[in-house]
């Protein structure tokens, strides 16, 4: 278990530094751009042709080797807090280097927010058997397709609140990448082809990374953060918990719902007031 920790607390230092050169190389792209597939290639185009993107992609790369280490070796909820440790330093580096400013009452959801995936990560009882679920890997395919139009239609908004939108729907498109991570089974070359997850992870990264960028265009580095986070930790660790067997640990059920709920609350609290910043 220390090794799956070490690797989702790596994962996350390197996910949050990614995030602010993805935030510095997204906001050097026009920001009428938008999820259209008309528009999509010329998007990514004019990302690839930014430094500080690359670099962010290339940390992102890196992270989720981290990541998947830690996947297949924790059980869902606890990787996935590992992880969210990245908001901490997201929010450190977008006050330094992005001109973000926090309130106390949001520094606040920020420290809540990383104690209930605390909560969440000292809950984790053993991890459930990784094995094929095909109603979950059919309700992964109906999901991107769901979050790609969401996305689509949350792109066309300069809002703040598109900020949010766009952000929860990376991290739903995280989420999928998770699932996806601990629904691959061992097996030979021929297996992993045959496998739908061996697609679902890769579609699901590359969505959420398009998505998160959008949303980086909008609004503060926060409020596109805060619900990618969140909804990329517990939506996989609900699917854990409820679906593939991964364990509570006894007499932690209180801890693991207190945590869910501070993590959530904290969240809403920076959504709300940083959506009426922009």
């Amino acid at each position: 278990m220390l090794l799956g920790l070490g690797a989702a607390l790596s994962a996350a230092v390197l996910f949050g530094i990614a995030s602010i050169l993805q935030a510095v190389g997204s906001r050097k792209v026009p920001t009428e751009s938008e999820l259209d597939p008309r528009r999509l290639g010329g998007f990514i185009v004019a990302l690839l042709k930014q430094p500080a993107f690359l670099a962010a992609l290339a940390l992102n790369l890196a992270g989720f080797a981290l990541h998947f280490v830690a996947l297949r070796l924790l059980p869902l909820y606890l990787a996935q807090a590992g992880i969210a440790a990245s908001l901490v330093v997201t929010a450190l580096l977008a006050t330094r280097l992005m001109s973000d400013q926090l309130s106390g009452l949001e520094w606040s959801a920020v420290i809540a927010v990383c104690v209930g995936l605390g909560l969440l990560a000292v809950s984790a009882g053993d991890a459930g058997d990784s094995a094929r679920h095909q109603g979950l890997t059919i309700g992964i395919i109906v999901g991107l397709v769901v979050i790609a139009v969401l996305g689509a239609l949350a792109s066309r908004s300069q809002h703040g609140i598109s900020t949010a939108l766009l952000g929860l729907l990376a991290g739903l498109g995280y989420a999928g990448v998770a699932i996806s991570a601990r629904l691959l089974e061992d097996g030979s070359i021929s297996e992993l082809l045959r496998s739908p997850t061996t697609y679902t992870l890769p579609i699901s990264g590359a969505l959420a990374f398009i998505l998160y960028s959008l949303a980086l265009q909008r609004g503060s580095v926060t409020l596109a953060t805060t619900p990618m986070i969140a909804l990329q930790t517990i939506t996989p660790a609900a699917v854990g918990v409820f679906v593939l067997d991964d364990a509570v640990r006894s007499g932690w059920w209180p801890g693991a719902i207190a945590g869910f709920v501070l993590s959530a609350i904290g969240s809403l609290i920076l959504v709300r007031f940083e959506s009426v910043k922009d």
